[in-house]
């Protein structure tokens, strides 16, 4: 079973900053909420927090491209 990815890059990308460090916050509170469910053994969807780390790494990731200037370009498919 594959699990959607919370957020698309392009997505994320065209967020603003402010946007972006509030829904980091929002997963990193979701996150610890699912861990803390995982160790008490009563968690409902453990593929879940793989996905949250996910979207976390991208969030994380495209700040620091932007912290380090870095220029993305679109790929075409």
């Amino acid at each position: 079973m594959s699990i959607m990815a919370i957020f698309k890059l392009k997505e994320l990308r065209e967020m603003k900053t402010d946007e972006r460090r509030k829904k980091l916050n929002e997963l990193r509170a979701e996150l610890l909420r699912l861990e803390a469910q995982r160790n008490s053994g009563t968690i409902e969807n453990p593929g879940r927090i793989r996905e949250i780390k996910k979207a976390i790494a991208r969030i994380l990731t495209i700040e620091n491209e932007i912290k380090k200037g870095v220029k993305i370009e679109a790929k075409s498919r």
